[in-house]
């Protein structure tokens, strides 16, 4: 599946993640970006689940970037389901 629109959910926030999706053009694969206060302890985890959400969703052609400000794995998973179905049109958002 591919992203049709550009999506977001989240904050910078303490405690919270921001993401940030747009499509890529065809045969792009995927461009990932993650920045995070907290990313020499638990980078490799937030790797896994960006992947393992991406990989549910069976997304190709995306440019996700995620900006965490020491978020814990549910809000994580959370924000990245509403980007997620955001960005497929699934969900009314913030850039829409």
């Amino acid at each position: 599946m591919k992203p049709k629109i550009a999506a977001q959910s989240g904050t910078f926030e303490s405690s919270d993640v921001i993401v940030l999706i747009e499509p890529l053009p065809e045969n792009s694969g995927r461009k990932i970006e993650i920045s995070s206060s907290v990313m020499h302890q638990f980078g490799a985890s937030f790797n896994r689940i960006v992947v393992e959400m991406l990989d549910q969703y069976e997304l190709t052609d995306i440019h996700l970037i995620a900006k965490d400000k020491g978020a814990l794995e549910p809000t994580i998973k959370a924000r990245l389901e509403t980007a997620i179905k955001r960005s497929l049109d699934l969900q009314e958002g913030t850039l829409k």
